[in-house]
């Protein structure tokens, strides 16, 4: 990859033995660890820092912020505050980071609290090996094997729940966590506190503070517009947007939105129109899901060469936040549609409400068994297996079900391989990471982390921010949105709603993508599209990391 951390527990020689130093713009050597580093922003204020001497070394690598710091470098500043503090020096960083840091004999790589950076590591090679691609860590393992119960995970819920991945022998950073060269362990920084306070002024402050710190990045910069509520913020806030990216057609409701925005804030736009490279299914694509989430969150990845910028902004992860994507919200059917009680659902199922929003396999329309698929009695069976167990780690760190809900969710980050691919190929800012920002998460209680309370935030940064209303929420009103919306689908007189995104399965079958992907495999035709892209994900990732392929067929069968 362009952007890499990349390191050993142990001296350059053994670093040499799984890695090219020519490849990295840096490589640090300490006594207990060597690490290389790869950045386009290295150096850069808020970016990338390094920092070694005769004792140690510190390598603070993606986007990172330590507020007094003052001009010394944040790797510097953060190695000097370890020397004193150890581990709880990482309260000072602030961003997307991954941390690596040797001093006094002792060796860690830290993630932030998010673990919004993966760190993967290994033992097979006979010394700890560590990065943050996958593929290049699970290369070192002679003679691995495809993980099956993590690739079964993958393949029915497009996620894997623990720590493992698709290879035996490869595994993660745990959660808000450290590496050092004979263990794991968590750290408690991300901890659910509610407390009460004005929720939706402190986020407003909380949001123009941490906009402040990532604007000026460099050269051209972009910024990937939606018409709803979360990218319109930067676009008010950051004054040096030079051009915003909208993925669509031209009549599209959304794109027409995102164009008044952009013209509403003095921006350039443009449309990344939608044809056959939407689904591109590219190794060049599929690295970025490291194995373990699904590609298809990467919307803009067949409209890659037409984005002109240096730097890139995205509202990525603000929706799970700040506006409870993941909270089990109450409310009755009727006319297949949802209709919300404004509040959240009082017994939440956490397997199935987690299926319902992951996209669970089995397909109910599936008809072909060939390959002993779960039937939907094994299904659900599966998913309280998969899904209580990694819900039940989350209680630790919860007050409540419902925070332990969303934790689950912030711990999966589905959509994590969209902000992967931005950060591999331009300068990106992950601004749901700011620190302040998860820390009014922990603290707001789940019943006011929604979209009113998002608002009223948004309205208090920008009392102009909703002149272009989103075009499926004309109101404030989730509910009365909601009501529009099923009216809209029933009666024959008005238009339903445009879709946020493309019609995936539309694209999927007008391109015929069951024979560019599974020319030999029929019986996989039966699956969703959905599925088979995971399916051809799962395959592809393998075959580059792995010294065999592994076919289509046999990741459908991936037993526990």
């Amino acid at each position: 990859m362009n952007t890499e951390v990349f390191g050993v527990f142990g001296d350059r020689e053994a670093f040499e033995q799984f890695a090219a130093p020519a490849k990295y713009d840096r490589v640090l050597e300490g006594r207990e660890v060597t690490v290389g580093v790869s950045d386009v922003a290295l150096g850069l204020p808020g970016r990338t820092q390094v920092y070694d001497d005769e004792d140690g070394l510190c390598v603070l690598w993606g986007e990172a912020f330590i507020d007094d710091a003052g001009s010394t470098s944040t790797a510097k500043h953060l190695y000097d505050a370890f020397g004193d503090r150890g581990a709880d020096a990482l309260g000072l960083v602030n961003g997307s980071y991954l941390a690596v840091i040797e001093r006094a004999g002792t060796a860690r790589v830290f993630t932030d609290q998010l673990r919004s950076w993966e760190c993967y590591y290994t033992d097979a090679p006979g010394v700890r090996v560590f990065g943050s691609d996958a593929a290049h860590v699970g290369r070192t393992i002679d003679d691995a094997s495809p993980d099956r119960g993590a690739i079964r995970e993958f393949t029915h819920f497009g996620n894997v729940f623990t720590d493992r991945t698709a290879v035996e022998d490869l595994r993660r950073v745990p959660f808000d966590g450290f590496l050092g060269p004979d263990g794991t362990g968590e750290l408690r920084r991300f901890v659910y506190r509610p407390a009460e306070f004005d929720y939706a002024s402190e986020l407003a402050e909380r949001m123009e503070r941490a906009l402040e710190r990532r604007s000026g990045l460099p050269g051209q910069n972009g910024l990937l517009l939606s018409a709803g509520y979360d990218s319109r913020i930067i676009l008010s806030q950051i004054d040096d947007i030079d051009r915003c990216y909208s993925i669509g057609s031209t009549d599209a409701d959304e794109v027409q939105v995102a164009r008044l925005l952009a013209d509403q804030y003095d921006a350039e736009h443009d449309i990344l129109e939608v044809d056959a490279s939407y689904l591109q299914t590219l190794y060049d694509v599929v690295q970025y899901t490291q194995g373990l989430r699904e590609s298809v969150h990467i919307h803009h990845r067949g409209n890659d060469p037409e984005i002109r910028a240096d730097s890139i902004y995205h509202g990525l992860f603000f929706d799970t936040m700040f506006r409870g994507y993941f909270l089990p919200r109450d409310g009755f059917e009727m006319f297949g549609l949802t209709f919300p009680r404004n509040r959240l659902e009082p017994d939440p199922d956490v397997a199935s409400h987690y299926c319902d929003l992951l996209g669970c396999f089995p397909d109910p329309d599936v008809r072909e068994r060939d390959w002993e698929m779960l039937d939907e009695a094994a299904g659900r069976q599966f998913a309280e297996e998969t899904i209580r167990p990694a819900f039940e780690k989350c209680l630790d760190r919860a007050d409540s079900v419902y925070n332990a809900i969303d934790l689950l969710g912030v711990k999966l980050k589905p959509t994590l391989p969209f902000r992967a691919h931005l950060a591999d190929n331009y300068i990106e800012s992950f601004i749901a990471a700011d620190a302040e920002l998860v820390e009014w998460h922990l603290m707001t209680p789940p019943e006011h982390r929604n979209d009113q309370v998002f608002l009223d935030a948004l309205k208090q940064i920008d009392d102009d921010i909703l002149h272009h209303r989103p075009p499926d929420r004309p109101h404030d009103s989730y509910r009365v949105n909601q009501v529009e919306k099923f009216l809209r689908r029933k009666l024959p007189v008005v238009d339903a709603f445009d879709t946020a995104w493309p019609d995936r399965d539309q694209i999927y079958a007008n391109n015929n993508m069951d024979q560019q992907l599974f020319p030999e495999t029929e019986s996989i035709h039966e699956l969703a599209p959905r599925t088979k892209l995971r399916i051809n994900d799962v395959a592809s990732w393998l075959d580059a990391t792995l010294d065999h392929s592994v076919a289509p067929d046999e990741v459908i069968r991936a037993k526990r």
